[in-house]
């Protein structure tokens, strides 16, 4: 059994720990509440653009753009969203875990870009051939720290270095419950809608069809990578928030447990020292 200066020693490590992750669930409270309201107020911009892109991508096709352009076969490209930093219950191992099985489950050739140390680390001893990696967005994602990315896989598209690209990133439904999906970036899936025998709507472009898609496609796929940083974001500020409340609660009834065998050591060591004492007293 341990003594009391060690049991002692475990209560303060205890409790400093406590006190780091209580300040860490505080902190994580306060960020989410901005990354949520930043995430909730840009979804109806992404839904609305994609809902554009799908009905144009119904009237057009192929040879107005080639990011409309359907391939079959060829490699597949998947854009993988993590966080930089850990602390966040099973955020990452989920989202790591869905792409996993995507590649897994996935035929032909596929290759991976990394959003994130941990999404790069876990592809790296997976030995996923990636094609590009970049870290993460920090606390506020900003739509300038999207261009590289989007220019990335618009230019990688447009070449033909894909047949189609995809997004895993971890979806923000809840404070508890944050999804990982996967979905279709390129090449733009067209809608089912059809009126009057007319797939679509029909949109007068000015000056032109060519001339609109090549500002609102790759508009597109910024909007589109933006809005998974954005949901990115939310998902860690809240699974770090619950994961520090837990880990709270458990240093909390550490100590609990720690002080009660402590108490235990005690009565034991004062029993034993009252026995010594009417034993000596007998002798003499």
């Amino acid at each position: 059994m341990p003594s009391q200066r060690e049991i002692r020693r475990r209560i303060s490590s205890v409790r400093n720990i406590k006190q780091i992750t209580r300040a860490m669930q505080f902190v994580a409270a306060s960020k989410l509440k901005r990354a949520q309201d930043a995430t909730l107020a840009a979804r109806p911009y992404a839904d609305k653009i994609d809902e554009v892109l799908a009905d144009v991508a119904s009237v057009l096709g192929a040879d107005d753009h080639p990011l409309l352009a359907k391939r079959e076969g060829g490699t597949r490209l998947i854009v993988l969203l993590s966080s930089d930093r850990g602390l966040s219950g099973s955020l990452n191992t989920n989202v790591i875990r869905r792409a996993s099985e995507e590649i897994t489950s996935g035929a032909g050739e596929m290759r991976v870009v990394t959003v994130g140390r941990k999404g790069h680390a876990a592809m790296r001893r997976a030995r996923v051939p990636i094609a590009a990696t970049f870290d993460g967005f920090g606390e506020r994602p900003d739509f300038a720290s999207i261009i590289p990315i989007a220019r990335l896989l618009t230019d990688d598209y447009v070449a033909g270095t894909y047949s189609e690209i995809d997004l895993v990133y971890p979806r923000f439904i809840s404070t508890l419950v944050q999804r990982p999906v996967v979905e279709r970036l390129l090449p733009v899936e067209a809608t089912d809608n059809v009126k009057d025998g007319i797939p679509g709507r029909q949109f007068i472009f000015e000056p032109n069809p060519d001339a609109v898609l090549r500002q609102l496609l790759p508009r597109y796929v910024a909007t589109r990578v933006y809005q998974a940083a954005l949901e990115l974001t939310a998902s860690f500020y809240s699974a770090q928030m619950v994961a520090m409340k837990n880990a709270t609660e458990n240093a909390q009834d550490l100590i609990e447990d720690l002080t009660l065998t402590y108490n235990k050591v005690r009565q034991a060591n004062i029993t034993r020292e009252m026995i010594e004492i009417a034993t000596g007293a007998e002798a003499l």
